[in-house]
């Protein structure tokens, strides 16, 4: 029996190791690339204490080097679904009545083991099998996932410190139940910590869960488990399946025991989440838990003051990094006429720098996008911007999925400010410009805040503070994290909690303790020491 009032370990963001030529990091994490790429796997879908395979299968392969094969998957069905809701639910009752400092251990001692013997096969897996170079692996699948397990942890003590007032003779407490059911996470192919924490963030709160990540980062969520595995999660907690999303829906939203869903993915599919469950109420034994990142088209204004070298260095990194796969990426950009050409000279400066292949060679900056299907989209847009006569190709353009999935990044200059590119999130390298009259610049704030249905990041440069604080005051709906000076990518769990709202998501900001909320439902406990024994109250004495 606990008697003590425990303290965990004070949080703190996990450093970025830097893979510089000759370190150990580096060399570990080559030998972890040559170690999967030597060994073709089968990996199984988790449901409850059993490891599920499947005679249909799927074969991985990475975006960049199509001819490698890196394993296989297995294919689930609806009674997979169905088999992974119920070990789920019988799970439940074990999980939930553990003690907060258990469930606290183990996903402390995951985050231990990622950032310590899993490090190098985990940034070696999202290198493979999502196309990222080492430093976005880094800050991704091992230290903002490492991040969300410690700080999570944290705010889950903060959480449960939060107790009512209790006056004399009297004790309120407040508990923090699990929701009542389980909690549904689909998680999407570009953020390897992402994938982690939505499934991640319920179970720490005493919830099961079921897990479906996106078919293109099936191979580093198997990684996952095995540090789940590994650092005690009983069975049955995270359940991983591998089913297409109709199939998953079809089970999951008419289920009496749905009880919430984490998500991030398309603003398109949230939205018919959103619209099946509320046309599926009846069935539910409560109202469901919606938490949702969605999509973005984030832009980054300059104002005449800016400095011209740090808005070209921000357009290079915050719309170029991992393929301008981020739902933060800056997309569109609008720079003061007087401004351009030195933003141009710097902008291109950086392009022609780059190095575009295998992340296996560290020296490569970009690297290839997800899947064909995501390639075809991409490179549709640029041909069709390139044939409208009112746009300029400033940089880039070219298209090539012979080896791999490769896109050079692209730069569009526009004429008019609602160009489809402006206003259509295409997830991928490339950024549209829009050049404005310098004497219109708060008319151009005003252009940013109604371009299109999104409100996730955005980015506002200037040394004026006047400038600042008016492009503060008129964007204060338009992104849910805003950066002054700097490009609108790169939120750090505990530092800048992650979210937007319009159709960018419910903005339940995770990294904080905002999102933990959501996956508990308090209860109330009224203790009277001393009860009364005389129903009557003073007033009722006429006299």
């Amino acid at each position: 029996m606990s008697n003590a009032f425990f303290k965990v370990p004070v949080a703190v963001n996990e450093p970025v190791l830097s893979y510089a030529p000759g370190s150990p990091e580096k060399a570990r994490v080559k030998a972890a690339l040559a170690d999967l790429k030597g060994t073709t796997i089968d990996i199984p879908m988790y449901i409850g204490a059993k490891k599920v395979f499947t005679d249909e299968k799927r074969t991985i392969r990475p975006p960049h080097q199509l001819s490698h094969v890196l394993g296989t998957h297995a294919v689930g069905t609806k009674d997979h679904v169905l088999e992974a809701i119920n070990a789920a639910l019988e799970a439940k009752k074990a999980w939930e009545n553990t003690s907060w400092q258990e469930r606290a251990a183990i996903f402390l001692k995951a985050a231990d083991l990622l950032a310590g013997p899993y490090r190098a096969k985990m940034n070696a897996a999202t290198m493979l099998g999502q196309s990222k170079n080492i430093f976005q692996a880094e800050i991704d699948a091992v230290c903002e996932l490492a991040d969300f397990f410690r700080f999570n942890v944290q705010f889950m003590c903060e959480m449960y410190a939060q107790q009512p007032e209790s006056s004399r003779g009297i004790w309120n407490r407040m508990e923090y139940r699990p929701l009542e059911g389980f909690v549904f996470a689909l998680t999407p192919f570009n953020f390897t910590s992402i994938a982690g924490n939505l499934c991640g963030a319920p179970a720490l709160m005493g919830n099961t869960v079921v897990w479906k990540p996106s078919e293109t980062q099936i191979y580093s969520a198997a990684v996952i488990m095995e540090i789940y595995e590994e650092a005690g999660l009983p069975p049955g907690v995270i359940n991983l399946i591998y089913v297409d999303g109709p199939t998953a829906g079809e089970v999951v939203f008419s289920h009496p025991d749905f009880a919430g869903i984490h998500f991030t993915g398309s603003t398109g599919v949230f939205n018919r989440i959103w619209k099946t469950i509320g046309e599926n109420m009846s069935n539910f034994k409560s109202y469901p838990r919606l938490v949702g990142e969605t999509g973005g088209k984030d832009f980054v204004v300059a104002h005449p003051s800016a400095d011209p070298k740090a808005v070209a260095v921000a357009l290079s990194r915050g719309a170029f990094e991992y393929q301008g796969q981020k739902c933060s990426a800056a997309s569109r950009a609008y720079i003061p006429e007087s401004l351009w050409p030195e933003v141009k000279k710097f902008l291109l400066d950086d392009l022609k720098d780059f190095r575009m292949g295998n992340p296996e060679d560290f020296r490569n900056f970009v690297n290839a996008v997800i899947d064909e299907k995501s390639f075809d989209k991409i490179a549709t847009y640029i041909e069709n911007a390139r044939n409208d006569k009112d746009n300029e190709i400033v940089a880039g353009g070219k298209c090539d999925k012979s080896e791999g999935y490769y896109i050079q990044p692209t730069v569009i200059k526009v004429k008019k400010p609602y160009y489809v590119t402006m206003c259509d999130e295409l997830f991928g390298p490339v950024l549209t410009l829009y050049v404005f009259e310098d004497s219109k610049y708060e008319e151009t704030l005003d252009l940013v805040d109604q371009t299109g249905p999104y409100a996730l990041t955005g980015a506002i440069f200037s040394r004026d503070r006047y400038a600042l604080q008016t492009a503060v005051d008129k964007l204060k709906n338009a992104a849910g994290n805003f950066y002054i000076n700097d490009k609108p990518t790169g939120a750090v769990v505990g530092q800048q909690p992650f979210g937007g709202a319009r159709a960018s998501g419910t903005n339940d900001k995770a990294g904080s303790i905002l999102n933990l909320y959501r996956w508990v439902s308090a209860r109330t406990i009224k203790e009277n020491f001393v009860p009364p024994l005389d129903y009557r109250y003073p007033f009722l004495a006429e006299e």
